[in-house]
């Protein structure tokens, strides 16, 4: 007969081999060092820059090719070409909705709170702007809409243009569907192709926790913790907002939709916790997609909410964007009658959509949104320079939500969304190793 504290104790080894491997604890504890390291020791802080920069690079370096490999492999699986438009359809519908609907909470919010009244505008001396107002002003309708189709498909690889690579992805998608049998060989080449960078990306996230170790001691030894006194009631606010959104809005979406966002929410941890330490979205695609299918999600309906949103279901830059040039009219002193505001809000809806791709997107998005205005002080963004990097991680966390909330929303409208995998994916509630990501 089996000593039961032997068998206590083999259970309790087991918890702790466990925990030592689980992605969640891993980054938490990166986390938790890097802020410490940063606060106690800024020069090393900066220093670590390298580590945050490199994982991700090495995440960017398979996002266009997963991107393309799945897209591909789910529009020529569909064998009807209606079901795409369709469901592309229903996603610029739905992102459409619900962008919109977080500028104007932001709006709401910020004109309630007010966190720029009584803020010193003499900061803003002597600070340089020019390399955010000259790119902000490039950002027009127009030239969203062209810069949709890329003039060179190796260009749009090279430079990441997640969008210019969803619009290709999507024609070769449909091509390869219409071609028929012919065109079978290669979509098998695709489906093993995609294993394989699944595979890779399973390799690169055992290294998220030093990434996020880095990226998170960088940025605290560069600003430093009293960077936030000065404006931490426009971050608290912008914070508190988005959590509105998430436990709010998006709640209720789901609930209409018939799922629990509680439980996506513990499902998709991991990516959650990824973003919070790198401060990017993109640092979580490839998983995203993986575990989304995993979730229960049509492969097809995967393959395009998820890169689409990234260029128009920006939930989390919204509320960001619109709080923050209100914030900069408060501070100073610039009253904006309602019609002002919406009429602000009507040009943030087009200039948000521009925001992927675009190193330090969030920032070029306000100077062109401001410039476009003529009524906020665009200098007055060099106020959010010293926190915009602490707010950046409620931006990806929340834009990282939204995608996943409207991936089930559309799957679920769509009738491709299985309950049996969604069932069996919360019985473990997202507790998947990092090396099983690309067995999806």
């Amino acid at each position: 007969m089996t000593d039961p504290s032997i068998e206590a104790r083999v259970e309790q080894l087991s918890v702790r081999a466990r925990l030592r491997t689980n992605l969640t604890v891993q980054v938490l504890v990166a986390i938790s060092l890097g802020i410490l390291l940063g606060a106690l020791a800024p020069d090393w802080g900066k220093a670590m820059k390298p580590l945050g920069e490199t994982f991700i690079n090495l995440v960017k370096m398979v996002i266009a090719p997963i991107i393309f490999l799945t897209i591909v492999s789910g529009v020529a699986s569909m064998e009807d070409i209606k079901k795409v438009g369709r469901v592309g359809g229903k996603a610029l519908l739905y992102f459409e909705i619900v962008s919109t609907l977080a500028l104007a909470i932001g709006l709401v919010v910020v004109n309630i709170t007010r966190p720029g009244a009584g803020i010193d505008v003499s900061k803003v001396t002597g600070v340089d702007l020019t390399k955010y107002t000259a790119s902000g002003a490039q950002l027009g309708f127009i030239d969203i809409i062209t810069h949709v189709v890329p003039p060179s498909i190796v260009g749009a690889f090279a430079n990441g243009e997640i969008l210019q690579i969803v619009f290709f992805s999507l024609l070769f998608g449909l091509a390869l569907l219409k071609v028929g049998d012919a065109g079978r060989p290669i979509l098998s080449g695709v489906e093993k192709l995609s294993a394989v960078f699944f595979r890779l990306t399973a390799m690169i996230m055992k290294v998220a926790p030093i990434g996020a170790f880095g990226a998170m001691a960088y940025t605290i030894g560069s600003f430093g913790l009293k960077a936030l006194i000065p404006l931490a009631r426009l971050m608290g606010d912008v914070y508190l907002t988005m959590a509105v959104f998430i436990f709010v809005i998006l709640n209720l979406i789901a609930r209409m939709s018939g799922f629990s966002l509680w439980k996506l929410l513990r499902y998709i941890k991991d990516e959650i916790l990824i973003v919070l330490g790198t401060s990017s979205s993109e640092a979580a695609l490839p998983r995203m997609l993986a575990k989304m299918e995993r979730l229960g999600c049509g492969r097809s309906v995967v393959g395009l909410v998820i890169p689409a949103g990234y260029s128009f279901n920006l939930d989390g830059t919204s509320i960001y964007l619109s709080m923050a040039a209100i914030f900069i009219a408060q501070a100073y002193g610039v009253h904006l009658s309602v019609g002002q505001q919406i009429s602000l809000l009507a040009v943030l809806m087009v200039t948000s959509k521009g925001a992927a791709g675009v190193t330090g997107s969030g920032f070029i998005v306000l100077a062109g949104t401001l410039a476009a205005t003529h009524v906020v002080p665009v200098e007055g963004m060099a106020l959010l320079l010293g926190v915009d990097r602490f707010m950046s991680e409620a931006r990806a966390i929340t834009n990282v939500i939204g995608n996943a909330v409207a991936t089930v929303v559309v799957a679920k409208s769509e009738n491709a969304f299985d309950e049996a995998k969604y069932q069996t994916a919360l019985t473990a509630m997202g507790a998947v190793p990092v090396a099983d990501v690309a067995t999806v």
